[in-house]
């Protein structure tokens, strides 16, 4: 058997330091792992700013390469919009993004082994994921994995480290017409024709579980099979809509989970003629908006206990508070990092089960933060509900690291809970796409965080879809005034 690891260490990659000793070890069993099995293709991806995965699809027997000079991309795949619109001017002298990007130049794919994964509903391939580079191997300061990890890295710092459970809604429903004819090949796409699997509005109905039980099935058997820690999977209030959730872990292997678990999830409907979508509000009739849940406790780096555990029954700890206080002060301007689309914003409405002002309550499903802490429960935790299912999992939960820590370094403390959410006399959050662009591209607190680079990137690209929806001629304008004038 060969013995990949020289050749791997002499490398490019391993070269430039971009490979540590324990990936470089990684790699080398990875790789004689997959001599010795029937892998025949391996996707190599990363994630793009819009949590979509991108890459090549390589035959097993040059992944070696991989590993010792990495994999080109050319770089416009981040200065896309959700059109897939290159957005910078890339073939001028200078397209906006510093470090270089001109020309549709190439960026630098370097492979994580922890991240290999045979795909359960194509066996005869696998995933890896890649964090991206410039060529040069400087890195991106909008890399979505980087910005995770130095957020996590900058909690670790003070000691301390975050684990995160994910409650994901979604729905999936049957083809009718997939919309492959000539015309339906715009940018984007024209959206494809769906009825749905199963009535809604019959919240944990057993029955229902019964009649969605094989889609079910074959998504808790795909998570299973590659590793993901699924917990429960369940049926949503909505028609068709479905909600799985998983154990806690660490931000990165969750970002990482949830990464997979969407495209898995699309993959594996597409090829029962399913249509399986994370948009937070479909334009669907009788269609409910979905949501994700994101579970939070901070722990002790050095004794591992949850600093959230409260010492009385009704009280908070100190911890607890400061994080808190930090994910209500940030919230509104967090929103371009938890809500990234023009539809996200359709479901902060009232009495809906979802937020729609900056406040938290104990044990209420109505406020944007929701805390669960008792004296003695291990599992003491705050669940924040104030995402649509579409964010950058890496771009959302660095937001809450930083901004939870921001209110630690400070020692805030969080107001006092609500009980009536949807009376409460505090700020809203944002109403459209366009005011968190705002509030974000202002921000002194992420300009600090996570640098002018990647706050004047990300706002250009939202701006740039929210410029084509506010161009578009919709619906309620042709009927209010085709007629009337």
């Amino acid at each position: 058997m060969t013995d990949h690891r020289p050749g791997i260490a002499a490398g490019a990659l391993a070269q430039a330091g971009l490979l540590s000793e324990a990936a470089i070890d990684a790699g080398a069993a990875l790789l004689a792992q997959i001599a010795s099995s029937d892998t025949e293709t391996v996707r190599v991806l990363f994630a793009d700013q819009h949590g979509i995965l991108r890459g090549k699809t390589i035959v097993a027997s040059a992944l070696p390469s991989i590993f010792t000079a990495g994999m080109a991309a050319p770089s416009t795949l981040f200065l896309k919009d959700t059109s897939h619109r290159t957005v910078f001017p890339v073939w001028s002298a200078d397209p906006g993004i510093e470090g270089g990007m001109s020309g549709a130049s190439d960026i630098l794919m370097v492979p994580d082994p922890a991240t290999f994964r045979k795909l359960p509903w194509s066996p005869h391939s696998a995933w890896i994921f890649c964090d991206t580079r410039f060529r040069s191997g400087a890195a991106i300061p909008f890399a979505p994995r980087d910005v995770l990890k130095s957020a996590i890295a900058r909690l670790a710092d003070r000691g301390m480290a975050l684990t995160v459970g994910l409650e994901v809604e979604f729905q999936v429903f049957e083809i009718v017409d997939p919309r492959h004819d000539h015309s339906a090949a715009t940018m984007p796409g024209q959206p494809i024709q769906t009825r749905n699997l199963a009535q809604g509005y019959q919240f944990l109905t057993e029955t229902r579980y019964a009649e969605l039980e094989p889609v079910m099935d074959d998504l808790r058997r795909s998570c299973q099979a590659m590793g993901l820690p699924i917990r429960s999977m369940e049926v949503e209030m909505g028609p068709s809509q479905f909600e799985f959730t998983f154990d806690p872990a660490d931000p990165l292997s969750h970002a990482d989970n949830m990464m997979m678990f969407r495209t898995m999830v699309k993959e594996v409907c597409a090829r029962q003629g399913l249509h399986a979508t994370f948009m937070c509000r479909p334009n669907l009739e009788n269609a409910a908006a979905s949501g994700w849940h994101l579970h939070q406790s901070v722990c002790d780096l050095s004794s591992g206990a949850n600093l959230m555990i409260p010492d009385d029954a009704g009280q908070i700890s100190d911890t607890a508070s400061a994080w808190i206080a930090g994910l209500l002060e940030h919230a509104a301007e967090s929103c371009l990092l938890t809500t990234p689309t023009i539809n996200g914003y359709k479901r902060y409405q009232p009495h809906q089960l979802a937020p729609d002002r900056i406040q938290w309550g104990r044990d209420n499903r109505g406020a944007m933060v929701r805390g669960l802490m008792n004296p003695g429960d291990p599992a003491s935790r705050i669940e924040n509900r104030v995402a649509e299912t579409t964010a950058n999992p890496y771009y959302y939960f660095a937001s809450q690291i930083l901004c939870g820590l921001h209110g630690i370094e400070r020692g805030l403390r969080a107001p006092d809970p609500v009980e009536t959410p949807y009376d409460a006399d505090v700020p809203q959050l944002p109403d459209s796409l366009l005011t968190a662009i705002e509030l974000f591209e202002g921000s002194d607190f992420y300009r600090a965080a996570l640098g002018d680079v990647f706050v004047d990137y990300l706002a250009r690209i939202r701006r740039a879809e929210w410029f084509r929806y506010h161009k578009a001629v919709s619906e309620w304008e042709q009927a209010e005034y085709f007629g009337l004038y």
